[in-house]
């Protein structure tokens, strides 16, 4: 018999983003803290609705900052990051981030995107100076918060095959290119395939059951699994103008499947 080397302890960040405690979404990130935590995982949850997050960005995120000056979002956020200045909730929600071996995003998609306050806690949390600009590695690359993971979960109402290839809503992994995309890999993470529960506004109690065997092996293997992947800026793919080099992709290749590598 073969032995298995057992899976060492990691550390995971489950953002939940719905209003209802006792929702399909609470429900699926319930379900992962108690799966993470029974194979060995640490993990935290940010709760987004529980924690009355602020989803705007303000100068109230900057407390340095005066308001005799115009608010440019990118120069305060990184003056306030690099100095330790920034909100409380941000700089926790910060710690947060960089504590964890991989990122789960928990939310149901409201018109073809995360809900609003989840979109709040990505444009508040990532600030220049802790995910992205100047003085932190390129972005698309090894970025500076590279070594992570990070996998959505996300419950659409639409049924499967409105999310195909030929599907009047477009393909599953296009609608998501923004987070999978434009989140995760510009600041270095390595997103998963995502994982998705379809015609979710009404779920019998069988599905519900199958939904959490399909989640369950893919939490089992968040840690192994292949993660997308998505060409890097740094590499010899793209120009000086981040445009795609002439004759890089498989012949046939169009559309945003142009930045990711040819699997195998």
């Amino acid at each position: 018999m073969t032995e298995t080397t057992p899976q060492q302890p990691k550390k995971i960040l489950v953002v939940s983003a719905h209003p209802e405690p006792r929702s399909l979404n609470a429900a699926l990130a319930a379900f992962a803290v108690e799966r993470l935590r029974a194979a060995g995982h640490e993990v935290r949850v940010s709760d987004l609705h529980a924690m009355k997050w602020k989803a705007t960005v303000d100068a109230d995120d900057f407390p340095d900052h005066t308001g005799d000056r115009r608010l440019q979002v990118m120069g305060a956020s990184e003056r306030a990051t690099l100095a330790g200045r920034l909100s409380p909730d941000i700089a926790e929600e910060q710690e947060k981030v960089r504590w964890s071996d991989a990122v789960i995003l928990q939310f149901p998609m409201w018109w073809f995107s995360a809900p609003a306050i989840l979109k709040g806690w990505i444009d508040r949390v990532f600030t220049s100076g802790f995910a992205y600009g100047p003085k932190v590695p390129p972005p698309y690359s090894e970025g500076t918060l590279a070594g992570r993971r990070a996998l959505i979960s996300v419950t659409a109402g639409a049924r499967e095959s409105a999310f195909s290839d030929r599907g009047i809503h477009g393909r599953l992994e296009d609608v998501l290119h923004p987070l999978q995309h434009g989140l995760f890999w510009f600041t270095g993470m390595a997103p998963l395939e995502p994982f998705a529960v379809y015609g979710s506004n009404d779920l019998p109690e069988e599905r519900f059951e199958a939904a959490k065997r399909a989640y369950g092996r893919r939490l089992d293997t968040l840690f192994t699994d292949e993660p997308v992947p998505y060409r890097t800026l740094v590499g010899s793919d793209y120009d000086h103008d981040m445009r795609l080099l002439p004759g890089v992709e498989a012949a046939g290749t169009t559309g945003l499947d142009l930045h990711v590598r040819p699997r195998g």
